[in-house]
């Protein structure tokens, strides 16, 4: 397996352990036209990838903020459904 295989839903593993992380509450997301993703405090590696989600609709921002600020990140509902099956319940 590498970081560019891909599941059968079309995501690679990365795209999938950045929905993981949304899931589980690690991570943040700024308030733009392009957000950009944060895991654990630090900017994610991939943000090409972190932006392909959130225009395909898979995060968004938990609530409103300043334009430019880090908010929590959600995942849609459409990206639930993708995870529920990766992520351990708690």
């Amino acid at each position: 397996m590498t970081e560019n295989s891909k599941d059968p839903e079309g995501l690679s593993y990365r795209a999938l352990a950045m929905l993981r992380a949304v899931a589980q509450d690690r991570a943040e997301i700024t308030v733009s036209q392009e957000p950009d993703l944060y895991v654990d405090g630090l900017p994610c590696s991939d943000q090409i990838t972190a932006h392909l989600l959130a225009h395909a609709g898979l995060i968004r921002p938990a609530r409103d903020g300043m334009p430019g600020g880090r908010v929590p990140a959600k995942l849609s509902e459409t990206g639930q459904a993708l995870v529920a099956p990766l992520v351990p319940a708690a």
